[in-house]
């Protein structure tokens, strides 16, 4: 797996996946918040599956 999501698209992720996880237990509180999860560990993990079929990477240094 080689990593596809450079840092500005990591920090990006990690808050809209935050923010989607706070809609939970405030806001409309409905369970659609959850698909924050998944968001927060493709930036762990740097690496993004549409990425990859769509041929795209936003890291630089990355494989290389």
């Amino acid at each position: 797996m080689d990593k596809n999501i450079g840092n500005v698209d990591k920090v990006i992720r990690i808050i809209v996946g935050l923010v989607l996880i706070a809609l939970v237990f405030v806001g409309p509180q409905t369970l659609w918040g959850w698909i924050g999860v998944p968001v927060i560990l493709i930036a762990v993990f740097g690496w993004c599956p549409l990425y990859k079929l769509l041929g795209v990477s936003t890291c630089s240094k990355c494989n290389k």
